[in-house]
């Protein structure tokens, strides 16, 4: 008698044994849905900080020009042209096409 009562436990202990462990739907719903919120928070963000990263690049590189050419000036007593300066290595031509698209100083 008492293997028929041990019978149904054994079944039930090998099915439980069967199942496969894993998220389910919503709980995958609500990672989506934080990752998501998170997403909407940060990306605005990141855009703002990029556009300043590159206004203070670009300032950057406006003092390296300046100071080239006045480098330049005190070498060779007179004002450089651009072509002089990207010729002769005193910056790039990269720097210097950001450095006439400065905007004005005050």
């Amino acid at each position: 008698m008492s293997t028929l009562l041990n019978q149904p436990i054994r079944a039930f202990k090998k099915r439980k044994g069967d199942l496969k462990k894993g998220f389910t739907l919503v709980e995958m719903l609500i990672v989506l849905l934080v990752v998501s919120v998170l997403i909407l928070l940060f990306v605005p963000n990141l855009a703002q900080q990029r556009g300043t990263v590159d206004e203070k690049g670009n300032a950057a590189i406006v003092k390296v020009v300046e100071t080239q050419i006045e480098l330049f000036r005190l070498e060779n007593n007179r004002e450089p042209s651009a072509n002089e300066l990207v010729d002769r290595n005193y910056v790039s031509a990269e720097q210097y096409q950001i450095y006439q698209n400065r905007p004005p100083s005050n």
